[in-house]
């Protein structure tokens, strides 16, 4: 599969819109816990929190939809790229353990469905 379509909204943050390569290279290494065949759309948001000049007011969220299944992940830091990172961070360790828990239940069904076949070969 590859990366879902990326929809980008920026709150009037001319600085951010060029942040879009970096998001876009960012969320690549996320491509490998999704499905091949699977369809998906992802929603990102640049924003300032407050008015203020300096601390963490770059504010980035992202909803990735997957399959009917919705990732979200947001961040607060000192700068966009900052953020972006964090950002990235925690999709992963989500996606990482949505894929985790299916692989056990895969296997658990497997596990079942191998002793119900030697319990139908034992009668």
């Amino acid at each position: 599969m590859t990366f879902p379509s990326i929809n980008y909204k920026f709150n009037d943050l001319n600085e951010a819109q060029a942040l879009t390569d970096i998001v876009e290279q960012k969320l690549a290494s996320v491509e490998k816990y999704l499905r091949k065949g699977g369809s998906g759309t992802c929603d990102v948001e640049f924003s300032k929190v407050s008015a203020q000049q300096n601390g963490q007011i770059h504010r980035v969220e992202i909803n990735l939809l997957v399959d009917g299944t919705l990732y979200r992940a947001e961040a607060t830091e000192e700068s966009f790229e900052k953020a972006i990172d964090e950002v990235r961070s925690e999709l992963d360790k989500e996606l990482r353990r949505a894929k985790e828990k299916q692989e056990t239940l895969d296997k658990q069904a497997g596990r079942e469905a191998k002793e119900q076949m030697l319990a139908a070969e034992a009668e």
